[in-house]
């Protein structure tokens, strides 16, 4: 059990930190998802069954509707756009280093209570309290709501900076106005 929550830990620790090195939002976005899936997982290793499977959906849910923000309000194909998520790097690396390591001495010094026993009944009892039979509808809510903002882009966006000629990136971008003259 120790040698799986390392190795989650890992991931959760390398791919979090990924976010900060890639070049475009797409990557990071999915470097982003990846770490919050291995945290996830960590908590059903944990036997936080409910927690973690909500936190797999939420969190996956949640960077595929941020990929498609990203499309919608920046005009931008998120694989295509080289970026830097890290804009003061000096400041920042000393500051997550620190961070990290006063995290780490936080963890290593704190008086962790031991037990071998399970959750006590009230808590399974209150997560069938507040979902119940609703488990279900909640779980389809989150891909509808998905394929409706989905739609709604699709439907409702125009023409992008990305609508040029063939794969030509080099070539102005066509004014879409009726008899426009072109940027």
């Amino acid at each position: 059990m120790l040698v799986i929550f390392l190795v989650l830990a890992s991931v959760s620790i390398v791919t979090g930190a990924l976010v900060f090195v890639v070049d475009s939002m797409a990557r990071a976005t999915y470097a982003l998802a990846l770490s919050f899936v291995a945290v996830a997982v960590a908590l059903l290793t944990f036997g936080l069954t409910y927690l973690g499977v909500i936190t797999i959906l939420m969190m996956v849910m949640e960077m595929a509707i941020m990929a498609v923000y990203m499309i919608m309000f920046m005009g931008m194909n998120p694989a295509l756009m080289p970026m830097d998520m890290v804009h003061g790097k000096r400041p920042a690396l000393v500051v997550s280093v620190g961070l990290f390591a006063l995290l780490v001495v936080g963890i290593l010094l704190a008086p962790w209570p031991g037990s071998a026993s399970a959750p006590p009944a009230e808590i399974a009892a209150l997560g069938h309290t507040l979902m119940g039979s609703k488990m279900l509808v909640m779980m389809s809510v989150s891909p509808i709501m998905f394929a409706t903002i989905v739609a709604g882009v699709v439907l409702a966006s125009g023409r992008t900076r990305y609508d040029r000629f063939g794969d030509d990136l080099d070539h102005p971008v066509q004014d879409p106005t009726p008899g426009g003259v072109g940027r």
